[in-house]
């Protein structure tokens, strides 16, 4: 028994090694930009859960939606509250408006304000739920995207979701996560539902 614990002992020893030396080499101190694109859910949920993390811990934490916005959002409602303000382009998902002119109108009155949120030196986090779609899209111009970000405020963290996110977007990007489908419920004839899947 004493011989497997010091076994363990070594072993956790040597990670722990691993981990304070790659802790040592990260030292400097930034905002970065997030990316998490894939085809699976939870995209939005994860960038969700970084500006409650955020909101916590007392950041100033602003939202600006894309796609969505005619449906009720639980983490909406539940971190106005908490003082994180909101943005939301409002058409809902484009195959619903059908109308392409609409669509751009309202992509681009909300990425004017996604600009401001980005020279704002007050805003610590800010999350760009769906805006993946809108660059796929051409409503809004890839090089304006990549040049505001790039030009943010210097401790300015940045979270972007959406399916097929520009390559050009993901190598600006610091962290980059794929978020891939196994299974979804939805795909079997199981209806979405309020608190789960949005």
């Amino acid at each position: 028994m004493n011989d497997k614990n010091s076994q363990h002992k070594k072993r956790m020893q040597a990670v722990k090694e691993k981990v304070d030396q790659r802790i040592e080499n990260a030292q400097e101190e930034r905002g970065i930009v997030i990316v998490i694109t894939g085809n699976g859910k939870g995209k939005s949920t994860s960038g969700f859960g970084t500006i409650a993390r955020a909101a916590g811990h007392g950041l100033n934490a602003a939202v600006v939606q894309y796609i969505k916005g005619t449906w009720a959002c639980g983490e909406r409602q539940l971190l106005e509250n908490a003082g994180v303000s909101f943005d939301v382009m409002g058409t809902g998902f484009t195959w619903n408006t059908q109308d392409k002119a609409q669509d751009i109108a309202a992509a681009q009155k909300v990425w004017q304000r996604s600009k401001e949120l980005l020279s704002d030196s007050r805003v610590d986090v800010l999350l760009l739920d769906e805006i993946t779609y809108m660059v796929a899209y051409k409503y809004i111009d890839l090089e304006e995207v990549l040049s505001a970000i790039k030009n943010r405020p210097q401790s300015q963290h940045v979270i972007i979701t959406g399916r097929g996110c520009h390559r050009a977007i993901i190598e600006l990007a610091d962290t980059v996560s794929e978020v891939q489908s196994i299974k979804h419920a939805f795909d079997n004839g199981i209806k979405a539902q309020k608190g789960i899947d949005w």
